[in-house]
């Protein structure tokens, strides 16, 4: 049994989706989901998500480690970049560089890309850490009255 997998969000049960979403600690960390994440949520977040895919051949994974689910995440088109997202459910938090090590992998060299980006919230306290695996910050951007500093790292 692989430790970490990577199945379609759509595998997982959407109840599962919603809990680690409302996580108070998880929610911390997402500012765009000040006001929960209910059914109804789920269901145009799993829509959206699908259609990354249907798009653009790529969007994100639900990550199971030991069968379990804990999150979700990978790359999706994002203003012109593939944008890496990563949510863990607090139990996992521990198997995020795992994980990236993994997308990293997928982008450069079976998906060719030259770099990816990631999204950050200012508060975020440790969001100076991606620096040490090479990412290089570009700049602020606004999605949804939200205010996020843009990073980027590339193959090269």
């Amino acid at each position: 049994m692989e430790e970490i997998r990577f199945v379609h969000l759509s595998e997982v049960n959407q109840q599962q989706i919603i809990d680690l979403m409302n996580n108070e600690m998880v929610g911390k960390q997402l500012p765009l989901l000040a006001n929960g994440f209910s059914a109804v949520n789920c269901r145009a977040f799993l829509n959206a998500k699908k259609q990354l895919w249907d798009q653009h051949g790529y969007g994100p994974w639900a990550f199971l480690i030991k069968d379990e689910f804990a999150g979700w995440g990978g790359l999706q088109k994002e203003n012109g970049d593939a944008d890496f997202a990563l949510v863990l459910h607090p139990r996992f938090w521990g198997w995020g560089r795992r994980i990236f090590n993994q997308i990293k992998d997928q982008a450069f060299n079976q998906m060719q890309l030259d770099s990816i980006t990631i999204l950050l919230p200012p508060s975020r306290p440790n969001s100076k850490a991606i620096t040490r695996f090479g990412f290089v910050e570009e700049g602020q951007l606004t999605i949804d009255d939200e205010t996020f500093v843009k990073f980027r790292l590339s193959k090269a």
